[in-house]
Protein backbone atom coordinates (compact mmCIF):
# COMPACT_ATOMS: atom_id res chain seq x y z
CA UNK A 1 0.00 0.00 0.00
CA UNK A 2 0.94 3.57 -0.84
CA UNK A 3 2.17 5.66 2.80
CA UNK A 4 3.18 9.10 3.48
CA UNK A 5 6.47 8.26 2.48
CA UNK A 6 7.50 10.72 -0.14
CA UNK A 7 7.72 7.86 -2.81
CA UNK A 8 6.59 9.07 -6.30
CA UNK A 9 4.17 5.81 -7.05
CA UNK A 10 2.88 2.77 -6.07
CA UNK A 11 2.51 0.61 -8.94
CA UNK A 12 1.13 -2.17 -6.91
CA UNK A 13 -1.87 -0.02 -5.74
CA UNK A 14 -2.26 1.28 -9.28
CA UNK A 15 -2.30 -1.83 -10.89
CA UNK A 16 -5.35 -2.91 -8.19
CA UNK A 17 -6.99 -0.08 -9.04
CA UNK A 18 -6.84 -0.92 -12.83
CA UNK A 19 -8.47 -4.07 -12.98
CA UNK A 20 -11.62 -1.95 -12.32
CA UNK A 21 -11.26 -0.68 -15.43
CA UNK A 22 -11.75 -4.30 -17.28
CA UNK A 23 -15.22 -4.47 -18.02
CA UNK A 24 -14.43 -1.41 -20.03
CA UNK A 25 -11.75 -2.42 -22.00
CA UNK A 26 -12.79 -1.23 -25.13
CA UNK A 27 -13.38 2.58 -23.94
CA UNK A 28 -9.95 2.36 -22.09
CA UNK A 29 -8.37 1.63 -25.67
CA UNK A 30 -10.54 4.13 -27.14
CA UNK A 31 -8.98 6.74 -25.11
CA UNK A 32 -4.89 5.59 -25.21
CA UNK A 33 -5.78 5.93 -29.04
CA UNK A 34 -7.21 9.44 -28.90
CA UNK A 35 -4.33 9.99 -26.77
CA UNK A 36 -1.90 8.57 -29.19
CA UNK A 37 -3.55 10.58 -32.22
CA UNK A 38 -3.75 14.19 -30.04
CA UNK A 39 0.99 13.90 -29.95
CA UNK A 40 0.27 13.55 -33.44
CA UNK A 41 -1.66 16.50 -34.04
CA UNK A 42 0.06 18.49 -31.48
CA UNK A 43 3.92 17.96 -33.47
CA UNK A 44 2.03 18.64 -36.73
CA UNK A 45 0.77 22.07 -35.93
CA UNK A 46 3.97 23.36 -35.42
CA UNK A 47 5.46 21.87 -38.64
CA UNK A 48 2.57 22.92 -40.50
CA UNK A 49 3.35 26.44 -39.31
CA UNK A 50 7.36 26.13 -40.61
CA UNK A 51 6.45 24.98 -44.17
CA UNK A 52 3.96 27.63 -44.15
CA UNK A 53 6.34 30.11 -43.49
CA UNK A 54 9.43 28.90 -45.38
CA UNK A 55 7.42 27.73 -48.77
CA UNK A 56 4.73 30.51 -48.62
CA UNK A 57 5.00 33.74 -47.04
CA UNK A 58 9.06 33.97 -47.57
CA UNK A 59 8.56 33.06 -50.94
CA UNK A 60 5.22 35.33 -51.09
CA UNK A 61 3.68 32.05 -52.84
CA UNK A 62 -0.35 32.94 -51.79
CA UNK A 63 -1.25 29.42 -53.78
CA UNK A 64 0.59 27.15 -51.11
CA UNK A 65 -0.20 29.94 -48.29
CA UNK A 66 -3.72 28.99 -49.15
CA UNK A 67 -3.10 25.13 -48.84
CA UNK A 68 -1.40 25.23 -45.80
CA UNK A 69 -3.64 27.33 -43.71
CA UNK A 70 -6.38 24.91 -45.22
CA UNK A 71 -4.40 21.86 -43.87
CA UNK A 72 -3.71 23.53 -40.29
CA UNK A 73 -7.82 23.87 -39.86
CA UNK A 74 -7.88 20.39 -41.07
CA UNK A 75 -5.77 19.09 -38.34
CA UNK A 76 -7.02 21.37 -36.05
CA UNK A 77 -10.35 20.26 -36.75
CA UNK A 78 -9.25 16.83 -36.19
CA UNK A 79 -7.57 17.99 -32.83
CA UNK A 80 -10.67 19.34 -31.48
CA UNK A 81 -12.73 16.13 -32.45
CA UNK A 82 -10.27 14.10 -30.54
CA UNK A 83 -9.77 16.00 -27.97
CA UNK A 84 -13.66 15.94 -27.08
CA UNK A 85 -13.69 12.04 -27.45
CA UNK A 86 -10.40 11.71 -25.20
CA UNK A 87 -11.94 14.01 -22.38
CA UNK A 88 -15.36 12.41 -22.54
CA UNK A 89 -14.75 9.29 -22.63
CA UNK A 90 -11.44 9.10 -19.82
CA UNK A 91 -14.05 11.03 -17.77
CA UNK A 92 -17.16 8.58 -18.47
CA UNK A 93 -14.47 5.77 -17.49
CA UNK A 94 -13.36 7.29 -14.39
CA UNK A 95 -17.17 7.47 -13.25
CA UNK A 96 -18.16 3.41 -14.13
CA UNK A 97 -15.04 2.46 -11.88
CA UNK A 98 -15.86 5.04 -9.47
CA UNK A 99 -19.25 3.76 -9.30
CA UNK A 100 -18.28 0.04 -8.93
CA UNK A 101 -15.64 1.07 -6.66
CA UNK A 102 -18.24 2.85 -3.96
CA UNK A 103 -20.69 -0.31 -4.41
CA UNK A 104 -18.27 -2.65 -3.72
CA UNK A 105 -17.12 -0.77 -0.68
CA UNK A 106 -20.71 -0.29 0.51
CA UNK A 107 -21.54 -3.84 0.28
CA UNK A 108 -18.44 -4.55 1.76
CA UNK A 109 -19.47 -2.32 4.73
CA UNK A 110 -22.94 -3.73 4.93
CA UNK A 111 -20.52 -7.33 6.51
CA UNK A 112 -18.49 -5.92 8.77
CA UNK A 113 -18.75 -7.24 12.42
CA UNK A 114 -20.07 -4.57 14.57
CA UNK A 115 -16.67 -4.41 16.61
CA UNK A 116 -15.35 -2.67 13.59
CA UNK A 117 -18.41 0.03 13.98
CA UNK A 118 -17.46 0.21 17.59
CA UNK A 119 -13.94 1.55 16.61
CA UNK A 120 -14.52 3.98 13.79
CA UNK A 121 -15.58 7.56 13.49
CA UNK A 122 -18.34 7.57 11.38
CA UNK A 123 -17.66 10.83 9.61
CA UNK A 124 -14.08 8.95 8.46
CA UNK A 125 -16.04 6.31 7.14
CA UNK A 126 -18.36 9.03 5.22
CA UNK A 127 -15.06 10.66 3.79
CA UNK A 128 -13.95 6.89 2.49
CA UNK A 129 -17.28 6.43 0.98
CA UNK A 130 -18.02 9.74 -0.63
CA UNK A 131 -15.09 12.08 -1.08
CA UNK A 132 -12.46 9.76 -1.14
CA UNK A 133 -14.15 7.83 -3.58
CA UNK A 134 -15.01 10.63 -5.74
CA UNK A 135 -11.31 11.66 -5.85
CA UNK A 136 -10.37 8.34 -7.24
CA UNK A 137 -11.99 9.49 -10.58
CA UNK A 138 -9.47 12.36 -11.02
CA UNK A 139 -7.25 9.74 -11.66
CA UNK A 140 -9.07 8.56 -14.58
CA UNK A 141 -10.26 12.00 -16.18
CA UNK A 142 -7.20 14.27 -15.17
CA UNK A 143 -4.42 12.03 -13.90
CA UNK A 144 -3.74 8.99 -15.68
CA UNK A 145 -4.93 9.48 -19.49
CA UNK A 146 -3.46 13.16 -19.23
CA UNK A 147 -0.18 11.95 -17.68
CA UNK A 148 0.29 9.15 -20.72
CA UNK A 149 -0.80 11.72 -23.47
CA UNK A 150 1.34 14.21 -22.32
CA UNK A 151 4.30 11.58 -21.90
CA UNK A 152 3.75 10.74 -25.52
CA UNK A 153 3.72 14.14 -26.79
CA UNK A 154 6.74 14.78 -25.31
CA UNK A 155 8.64 11.64 -26.65
CA UNK A 156 7.35 12.75 -30.30
CA UNK A 157 8.15 16.33 -29.83
CA UNK A 158 11.72 15.34 -28.74
CA UNK A 159 12.18 12.82 -31.48
CA UNK A 160 10.47 15.44 -34.55
CA UNK A 161 13.40 18.17 -32.38
CA UNK A 162 16.29 16.08 -32.91
CA UNK A 163 15.18 14.99 -36.53
CA UNK A 164 14.63 18.66 -38.21
CA UNK A 165 17.77 20.17 -36.01
CA UNK A 166 20.15 18.20 -33.12
CA UNK A 167 22.03 21.20 -32.64
CA UNK A 168 18.83 23.36 -31.40
CA UNK A 169 17.41 19.90 -29.73
CA UNK A 170 20.83 19.62 -27.61
CA UNK A 171 20.23 23.53 -27.04
CA UNK A 172 16.95 22.77 -25.18
CA UNK A 173 18.02 19.63 -23.45
CA UNK A 174 20.68 21.47 -21.69
CA UNK A 175 17.58 23.03 -19.78
CA UNK A 176 15.18 20.20 -19.58
CA UNK A 177 17.51 18.14 -16.34
CA UNK A 178 17.25 21.15 -14.07
CA UNK A 179 13.45 21.14 -14.63
CA UNK A 180 13.20 17.04 -14.71
CA UNK A 181 14.65 17.66 -11.10
CA UNK A 182 12.48 20.42 -9.89
CA UNK A 183 9.47 17.87 -10.97
CA UNK A 184 10.89 15.19 -9.48
CA UNK A 185 11.46 16.95 -5.87
CA UNK A 186 8.28 18.38 -6.30
CA UNK A 187 6.07 15.14 -6.60
CA UNK A 188 7.46 13.87 -3.52
CA UNK A 189 6.77 17.26 -1.73
CA UNK A 190 3.18 16.95 -3.24
CA UNK A 191 2.75 13.80 -2.27
CA UNK A 192 3.20 13.65 1.26
CA UNK A 193 1.14 17.29 1.18
CA UNK A 194 -1.77 15.28 0.03
CA UNK A 195 -1.44 12.67 2.30
CA UNK A 196 -2.01 14.90 5.32
CA UNK A 197 -4.76 16.99 3.43
CA UNK A 198 -6.73 13.93 3.56
CA UNK A 199 -6.36 12.88 6.91
CA UNK A 200 -7.38 16.92 8.06
CA UNK A 201 -10.43 16.56 5.64
CA UNK A 202 -11.32 13.03 7.55
CA UNK A 203 -10.65 14.68 11.00
CA UNK A 204 -12.68 17.59 9.95
CA UNK A 205 -15.70 15.62 8.72
CA UNK A 206 -15.72 13.48 11.70
CA UNK A 207 -15.63 16.29 13.79
CA UNK A 208 -18.64 18.39 11.87
CA UNK A 209 -20.68 14.88 12.25
CA UNK A 210 -20.69 14.04 15.45
CA UNK A 211 -21.14 18.33 16.53
CA UNK A 212 -24.15 17.87 14.60
CA UNK A 213 -25.51 14.61 15.26
CA UNK A 214 -24.73 15.48 19.64
CA UNK A 215 -25.99 19.29 18.80
CA UNK A 216 -28.65 18.65 21.46
CA UNK A 217 -25.92 18.00 24.15
CA UNK A 218 -23.50 20.80 23.29
CA UNK A 219 -26.49 23.16 23.83
CA UNK A 220 -27.93 21.28 27.05
CA UNK A 221 -24.08 21.91 28.77
CA UNK A 222 -23.40 25.06 27.09
CA UNK A 223 -20.44 23.84 25.16
CA UNK A 224 -20.94 26.11 22.21
CA UNK A 225 -17.73 28.30 22.69
CA UNK A 226 -15.54 25.28 23.73
CA UNK A 227 -16.93 23.36 20.30
CA UNK A 228 -16.95 26.53 18.51
CA UNK A 229 -13.15 26.66 19.64
CA UNK A 230 -12.16 22.95 18.55
CA UNK A 231 -13.86 23.47 15.76
CA UNK A 232 -11.14 26.51 15.02
CA UNK A 233 -7.99 24.36 15.83
CA UNK A 234 -9.11 21.87 13.14
CA UNK A 235 -9.99 24.19 10.72
CA UNK A 236 -6.46 25.90 10.95
CA UNK A 237 -4.84 22.75 10.55
CA UNK A 238 -6.91 21.10 7.33
CA UNK A 239 -6.06 24.87 6.09
CA UNK A 240 -2.26 24.63 7.28
CA UNK A 241 -2.23 21.59 5.08
CA UNK A 242 -3.57 22.93 1.97
CA UNK A 243 -1.33 25.82 2.13
CA UNK A 244 1.79 23.36 2.03
CA UNK A 245 0.70 22.53 -1.06
CA UNK A 246 0.02 25.81 -2.59
CA UNK A 247 3.48 26.53 -1.23
CA UNK A 248 4.79 24.17 -3.55
CA UNK A 249 3.17 25.05 -6.17
CA UNK A 250 4.03 28.46 -5.94
CA UNK A 251 7.81 27.60 -6.43
CA UNK A 252 7.56 24.87 -8.43
CA UNK A 253 5.19 26.62 -11.66
CA UNK A 254 7.87 29.97 -11.87
CA UNK A 255 10.38 27.79 -11.84
CA UNK A 256 9.22 26.09 -14.55
CA UNK A 257 7.85 29.18 -16.40
CA UNK A 258 11.49 30.79 -16.14
CA UNK A 259 13.13 27.45 -17.45
CA UNK A 260 10.79 27.87 -20.64
CA UNK A 261 11.77 31.61 -21.12
CA UNK A 262 15.29 31.05 -21.09
CA UNK A 263 14.90 28.01 -23.61
CA UNK A 264 13.26 30.36 -25.90
CA UNK A 265 15.68 33.15 -25.29
CA UNK A 266 18.31 30.27 -26.29
CA UNK A 267 16.65 29.15 -29.42
CA UNK A 268 16.48 32.71 -30.42
CA UNK A 269 20.13 33.64 -29.83
CA UNK A 270 21.44 30.35 -31.05
CA UNK A 271 19.35 30.28 -34.04
CA UNK A 272 19.47 33.89 -35.24
CA UNK A 273 23.16 33.49 -35.08
CA UNK A 274 22.79 30.96 -37.55
CA UNK A 275 20.60 32.27 -40.24
CA UNK A 276 22.95 35.88 -40.66
CA UNK A 277 26.19 33.86 -40.33
CA UNK A 278 25.54 30.69 -42.73
CA UNK A 279 21.96 30.73 -43.56
CA UNK A 280 22.44 26.83 -42.04
CA UNK A 281 18.77 27.37 -40.71
CA UNK A 282 15.43 28.84 -41.55
CA UNK A 283 13.34 31.32 -39.82
CA UNK A 284 10.64 28.70 -40.17
CA UNK A 285 12.72 26.38 -38.72
CA UNK A 286 12.96 28.74 -35.48
CA UNK A 287 9.73 29.47 -35.39
CA UNK A 288 8.82 25.69 -34.95
CA UNK A 289 11.59 25.13 -32.37
CA UNK A 290 10.03 27.80 -30.59
CA UNK A 291 6.68 26.10 -30.56
CA UNK A 292 7.99 22.71 -30.15
CA UNK A 293 10.24 24.10 -26.85
CA UNK A 294 6.88 25.21 -25.22
CA UNK A 295 5.13 22.34 -26.40
CA UNK A 296 7.91 20.09 -24.81
CA UNK A 297 7.97 22.01 -21.57
CA UNK A 298 4.06 22.72 -20.92
CA UNK A 299 3.40 19.21 -21.16
CA UNK A 300 5.66 18.47 -18.52
CA UNK A 301 4.82 21.47 -16.25
CA UNK A 302 1.09 19.17 -16.80
CA UNK A 303 2.80 16.15 -15.47
CA UNK A 304 3.71 17.76 -12.81
CA UNK A 305 0.05 19.17 -11.89
CA UNK A 306 -1.72 15.95 -13.27
CA UNK A 307 0.65 14.39 -11.15
CA UNK A 308 -0.71 15.83 -7.85
CA UNK A 309 -4.12 15.01 -9.31
CA UNK A 310 -2.93 11.20 -9.57
CA UNK A 311 -1.35 11.58 -5.96
CA UNK A 312 -4.85 12.63 -4.39
CA UNK A 313 -6.15 9.29 -6.05
CA UNK A 314 -3.74 7.00 -4.96
CA UNK A 315 -3.69 8.56 -1.58
CA UNK A 316 -7.55 7.94 -1.66
CA UNK A 317 -7.28 4.54 -3.39
CA UNK A 318 -4.94 3.77 -0.58
CA UNK A 319 -7.43 4.55 2.42
CA UNK A 320 -10.34 2.59 0.30
CA UNK A 321 -8.50 -0.70 -0.35
CA UNK A 322 -7.37 -0.34 3.10
CA UNK A 323 -10.77 -0.74 4.11
CA UNK A 324 -11.74 -3.56 1.39
CA UNK A 325 -8.61 -5.25 3.19
CA UNK A 326 -10.45 -5.02 6.38
CA UNK A 327 -10.69 -8.52 7.65
CA UNK A 328 -13.62 -7.92 10.15
CA UNK A 329 -16.51 -9.88 8.53
CA UNK A 330 -18.64 -12.67 10.37
CA UNK A 331 -17.64 -15.78 8.81
CA UNK A 332 -20.79 -16.99 6.97
CA UNK A 333 -19.87 -20.34 6.15
CA UNK A 334 -23.44 -22.02 7.42
CA UNK A 335 -25.09 -24.20 4.21
CA UNK A 336 -28.33 -24.40 6.55
CA UNK A 337 -31.41 -21.91 5.53
CA UNK A 338 -34.32 -22.24 8.04
CA UNK A 339 -37.67 -20.64 8.34
CA UNK A 340 -40.18 -21.14 10.44
CA UNK A 341 -38.19 -22.18 14.36
CA UNK A 342 -39.49 -23.33 16.91
CA UNK A 343 -37.67 -20.89 18.89
CA UNK A 344 -35.71 -22.76 21.10
CA UNK A 345 -32.41 -21.08 21.83
CA UNK A 346 -29.51 -22.45 23.83
CA UNK A 347 -26.03 -20.99 25.28
CA UNK A 348 -23.70 -23.68 26.05
CA UNK A 349 -20.63 -22.10 28.16
CA UNK A 350 -20.48 -18.89 26.34
CA UNK A 351 -17.65 -16.91 26.93
CA UNK A 352 -17.14 -13.32 24.89
CA UNK A 353 -14.51 -10.20 24.90
CA UNK A 354 -14.78 -7.40 23.20
CA UNK A 355 -11.72 -6.72 23.59
CA UNK A 356 -9.07 -9.00 24.09
CA UNK A 357 -8.55 -9.89 27.81
CA UNK A 358 -11.38 -8.02 29.21
CA UNK A 359 -14.09 -10.79 29.51
CA UNK A 360 -17.83 -9.63 29.22
CA UNK A 361 -19.46 -12.82 29.20
CA UNK A 362 -17.69 -16.10 31.23
CA UNK A 363 -19.44 -19.18 30.74
CA UNK A 364 -22.89 -18.21 30.07
CA UNK A 365 -25.48 -20.79 29.80
CA UNK A 366 -28.92 -21.48 29.50
CA UNK A 367 -31.52 -22.35 27.42
CA UNK A 368 -35.11 -21.41 26.36
CA UNK A 369 -37.93 -22.89 25.25
CA UNK A 370 -39.94 -22.50 22.35
CA UNK A 371 -42.59 -20.03 23.06
CA UNK A 372 -41.05 -19.17 26.19
CA UNK A 373 -40.25 -15.28 27.44
CA UNK A 374 -36.88 -15.43 29.15
CA UNK A 375 -36.25 -12.07 30.96
CA UNK A 376 -32.79 -11.05 31.69
CA UNK A 377 -32.05 -8.48 34.02
CA UNK A 378 -28.82 -7.13 36.32
CA UNK A 379 -26.59 -3.90 36.43
CA UNK A 380 -25.45 -2.02 33.88
CA UNK A 381 -22.30 -3.81 32.20
CA UNK A 382 -23.64 -7.08 33.30
CA UNK A 383 -23.57 -8.54 29.64
CA UNK A 384 -27.31 -8.63 29.45
CA UNK A 385 -27.30 -6.51 25.69
CA UNK A 386 -24.13 -8.57 24.88
CA UNK A 387 -26.59 -11.55 24.77
CA UNK A 388 -28.89 -10.04 22.28
CA UNK A 389 -25.71 -9.04 20.29
CA UNK A 390 -24.04 -12.43 20.18
CA UNK A 391 -27.57 -14.29 19.30
CA UNK A 392 -27.39 -11.66 15.84
CA UNK A 393 -24.19 -12.64 15.33
CA UNK A 394 -22.80 -9.73 15.34
CA UNK A 395 -19.73 -10.69 17.37
CA UNK A 396 -17.45 -14.19 17.45
CA UNK A 397 -18.20 -15.90 20.46
CA UNK A 398 -14.64 -16.60 21.99
CA UNK A 399 -15.38 -20.13 23.02
CA UNK A 400 -18.76 -21.85 23.80
CA UNK A 401 -21.78 -22.79 21.62
CA UNK A 402 -25.06 -20.98 21.04
CA UNK A 403 -27.85 -22.89 19.73
CA UNK A 404 -30.81 -22.84 18.01
CA UNK A 405 -33.80 -25.27 17.69
CA UNK A 406 -30.25 -28.11 18.47
CA UNK A 407 -28.46 -26.29 15.36
CA UNK A 408 -25.20 -24.57 15.76
CA UNK A 409 -26.31 -21.06 14.82
CA UNK A 410 -22.74 -21.28 13.13
CA UNK A 411 -24.49 -23.71 10.65
CA UNK A 412 -26.78 -21.49 9.70
CA UNK A 413 -26.66 -19.27 6.75
CA UNK A 414 -26.65 -15.53 8.26
CA UNK A 415 -29.24 -14.49 6.10
CA UNK A 416 -31.97 -16.89 7.41
CA UNK A 417 -30.62 -16.93 10.87
CA UNK A 418 -31.30 -13.15 11.50
CA UNK A 419 -34.67 -13.10 9.33
CA UNK A 420 -35.99 -15.69 12.06
CA UNK A 421 -35.02 -12.94 14.57
CA UNK A 422 -36.50 -9.57 15.13
CA UNK A 423 -35.34 -6.90 17.84
CA UNK A 424 -36.69 -3.99 19.07
CA UNK A 425 -34.00 -2.02 20.60
CA UNK A 426 -34.36 0.79 23.35
CA UNK A 427 -32.94 3.46 21.08
CA UNK A 428 -35.19 2.78 17.75
CA UNK A 429 -33.04 4.23 14.79
CA UNK A 430 -36.13 5.25 11.68
CA UNK A 431 -34.30 6.51 8.22
CA UNK A 432 -35.47 9.91 6.84
CA UNK A 433 -38.05 7.77 5.30
CA UNK A 434 -42.08 7.71 5.55
CA UNK A 435 -43.31 5.45 8.30
CA UNK A 436 -44.25 2.48 5.94
CA UNK A 437 -40.88 2.28 4.68
CA UNK A 438 -39.39 2.40 8.08
CA UNK A 439 -41.86 -0.77 8.93
CA UNK A 440 -41.77 -2.74 5.87
CA UNK A 441 -37.63 -1.41 4.87
CA UNK A 442 -38.56 -1.92 1.26
CA UNK A 443 -39.11 -5.97 1.84
CA UNK A 444 -41.00 -6.74 -1.38
CA UNK A 445 -43.04 -9.40 0.68
CA UNK A 446 -44.46 -7.25 3.32
CA UNK A 447 -47.35 -5.11 1.40
CA UNK A 448 -49.26 -1.91 3.07
CA UNK A 449 -52.21 -4.34 3.82
CA UNK A 450 -49.90 -6.36 5.85
CA UNK A 451 -48.78 -3.41 7.59
CA UNK A 452 -52.26 -1.90 8.28
CA UNK A 453 -53.74 -5.40 9.45
CA UNK A 454 -50.26 -5.99 11.83
CA UNK A 455 -50.77 -1.78 12.94
CA UNK A 456 -54.59 -2.93 13.78
CA UNK A 457 -53.92 -6.00 15.62
CA UNK A 458 -51.20 -4.84 18.06
CA UNK A 459 -53.32 -1.27 18.26
CA UNK A 460 -51.39 0.92 16.77
CA UNK A 461 -53.42 1.86 13.59
CA UNK A 462 -55.34 5.34 15.29
CA UNK A 463 -52.45 6.51 16.21
CA UNK A 464 -50.50 6.02 12.53
CA UNK A 465 -53.58 7.16 10.90
CA UNK A 466 -53.53 10.17 13.32
CA UNK A 467 -50.34 11.55 11.61
CA UNK A 468 -50.61 13.88 8.61
CA UNK A 469 -50.40 11.44 5.46
CA UNK A 470 -50.78 8.40 8.04
CA UNK A 471 -48.46 5.98 6.59
CA UNK A 472 -47.17 7.95 4.27
CA UNK A 473 -45.65 10.49 6.79
CA UNK A 474 -42.46 10.87 6.93
CA UNK A 475 -40.16 10.63 9.73
CA UNK A 476 -37.41 12.69 8.78
CA UNK A 477 -33.87 11.88 9.89
CA UNK A 478 -33.40 9.47 12.89
CA UNK A 479 -37.18 9.86 13.21
CA UNK A 480 -36.87 13.52 14.67
CA UNK A 481 -40.38 13.96 14.09
CA UNK A 482 -42.00 11.43 16.74
CA UNK A 483 -41.50 11.37 20.09
CA UNK A 484 -39.37 8.51 21.60
CA UNK A 485 -42.72 6.55 22.46
CA UNK A 486 -44.04 7.23 18.71
CA UNK A 487 -40.79 5.67 17.14
CA UNK A 488 -40.82 2.68 19.75
CA UNK A 489 -43.99 1.85 18.52
CA UNK A 490 -43.11 2.00 15.02
CA UNK A 491 -40.17 -0.51 16.02
CA UNK A 492 -42.88 -3.06 17.24
CA UNK A 493 -44.84 -2.70 14.06
CA UNK A 494 -41.38 -3.38 11.82
CA UNK A 495 -40.83 -6.55 14.17
CA UNK A 496 -43.83 -7.66 14.09
CA UNK A 497 -45.01 -7.55 10.22
CA UNK A 498 -41.80 -9.58 9.90
CA UNK A 499 -43.11 -12.32 11.59
CA UNK A 500 -40.22 -13.89 13.58
CA UNK A 501 -39.74 -17.12 15.17
CA UNK A 502 -37.66 -15.59 18.31
CA UNK A 503 -38.12 -11.82 19.52
CA UNK A 504 -35.81 -9.92 21.29
CA UNK A 505 -37.07 -6.80 23.14
CA UNK A 506 -33.36 -5.11 24.40
CA UNK A 507 -35.23 -2.33 26.99
CA UNK A 508 -37.82 -1.60 24.49
CA UNK A 509 -40.34 0.20 27.07
CA UNK A 510 -38.04 2.05 28.89
CA UNK A 511 -38.30 6.54 28.86
CA UNK A 512 -41.45 6.60 27.33
CA UNK A 513 -44.77 8.19 28.42
CA UNK A 514 -47.56 6.30 30.24
CA UNK A 515 -49.73 6.73 26.85
CA UNK A 516 -47.36 5.10 24.65
CA UNK A 517 -46.17 2.84 27.63
CA UNK A 518 -49.61 0.94 27.48
CA UNK A 519 -49.72 1.04 23.81
CA UNK A 520 -46.36 -0.56 24.15
CA UNK A 521 -47.16 -2.75 26.63
CA UNK A 522 -50.23 -4.42 25.02
CA UNK A 523 -47.97 -4.53 22.10
CA UNK A 524 -45.54 -6.48 23.79
CA UNK A 525 -48.60 -8.88 24.75
CA UNK A 526 -49.60 -9.50 21.04
CA UNK A 527 -46.48 -9.84 19.33
CA UNK A 528 -45.00 -12.34 22.30
CA UNK A 529 -47.44 -14.41 22.06
CA UNK A 530 -46.60 -17.92 21.21
CA UNK A 531 -43.00 -17.22 20.03
CA UNK A 532 -39.87 -17.44 22.23
CA UNK A 533 -38.91 -13.89 23.47
CA UNK A 534 -35.93 -12.59 24.93
CA UNK A 535 -36.70 -9.60 27.07
CA UNK A 536 -33.47 -7.47 28.45
CA UNK A 537 -35.97 -5.93 31.50
CA UNK A 538 -36.72 -2.68 32.81
CA UNK A 539 -40.32 -2.06 33.11
CA UNK A 540 -41.76 -4.49 36.42
CA UNK A 541 -44.34 -6.00 34.42
CA UNK A 542 -42.89 -7.14 31.54
CA UNK A 543 -40.33 -8.92 34.39
CA UNK A 544 -43.74 -10.55 36.55
CA UNK A 545 -44.76 -11.91 33.41
CA UNK A 546 -41.72 -13.49 32.37
CA UNK A 547 -41.84 -17.31 32.30
CA UNK A 548 -38.01 -17.10 33.63
CA UNK A 549 -36.27 -14.66 35.13
CA UNK A 550 -32.81 -15.08 34.39
CA UNK A 551 -29.79 -12.59 37.02
CA UNK A 552 -26.64 -11.68 35.34
CA UNK A 553 -23.66 -10.13 37.37
CA UNK A 554 -20.47 -8.92 35.61
CA UNK A 555 -20.77 -11.29 32.85
CA UNK A 556 -21.91 -14.26 34.39
CA UNK A 557 -25.43 -16.05 35.91
CA UNK A 558 -25.68 -15.79 39.02
CA UNK A 559 -29.53 -16.57 39.56
CA UNK A 560 -32.76 -18.18 37.38
CA UNK A 561 -36.25 -18.52 38.34
CA UNK A 562 -39.76 -16.88 38.36
CA UNK A 563 -40.16 -13.45 39.87
CA UNK A 564 -41.66 -15.52 42.88
CA UNK A 565 -39.25 -17.93 43.07
CA UNK A 566 -36.55 -15.09 42.82
CA UNK A 567 -37.98 -13.05 45.45
CA UNK A 568 -37.71 -15.58 48.03
CA UNK A 569 -33.83 -15.64 48.15
CA UNK A 570 -32.76 -14.42 50.72
CA UNK A 571 -30.25 -11.68 50.15
CA UNK A 572 -30.41 -12.96 45.86
CA UNK A 573 -29.51 -10.13 43.45
CA UNK A 574 -32.70 -10.30 42.02
CA UNK A 575 -34.51 -9.37 45.53
CA UNK A 576 -31.90 -6.32 46.03
CA UNK A 577 -32.33 -5.11 42.34
CA UNK A 578 -35.96 -5.28 43.09
CA UNK A 579 -35.73 -3.81 46.16
CA UNK A 580 -33.55 -1.34 44.76
CA UNK A 581 -34.56 -0.16 41.59
CA UNK A 582 -38.26 -1.48 40.81
CA UNK A 583 -39.96 -0.68 44.16
CA UNK A 584 -40.87 2.73 43.85
CA UNK A 585 -42.25 1.67 40.21
CA UNK A 586 -44.38 -0.91 41.66
CA UNK A 587 -45.86 1.33 44.54
CA UNK A 588 -46.76 4.17 41.71
CA UNK A 589 -48.77 1.51 39.97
Amino acid sequence: MASATGNAFDFSLFKRLIKYTNPYKWTFYFVALAAILLSFFAVLRPYLLQVTIDDSIIPKDNDNLVFYISMMLVVLFLEVIFQFCFIYFANWLGQEVVRDLRVNLFKHMLQFKMKYYDKSAVGRLVTRAVSDIETIASIFSEGLFMIASDLLKMMVVLGFMFFNSWQLTLLVLTVLPFILYATRVFQKKMKIAFEDVRNQVANLNTFVQERITGMKIVQIFTRENVEYQKFKDINNKHKSAWIKTVWYNSIFFPIAEMSTSITIGLIVWYGGLRVVEDDALSLGIIIMFIELAQMLFRPLRQIADKFNTLQMGMVAANRIFAILDTDSVIQDTGSKEISNLKGEIEFENVHFSYNEGEKVLKGVSFKAEPGETIAIVGATGAGKSTVINLLNRFYEIDSGRILVDGMDFTDITLKTLRAEIAVVLQNVFLFADTILNNITLQNPNVTEEDVITAAKEIGIHDFINSLPNGYYYNVKERGVMLSSGQRQLISFLRAYVSNPSILVLDEATSSVDSYSEQLIQDATDKITANRTSIVIAHRLATIKKADRIIVMDAGKIVEMGTHKQLLKVENGFYKNLYEVQFMAEEESI
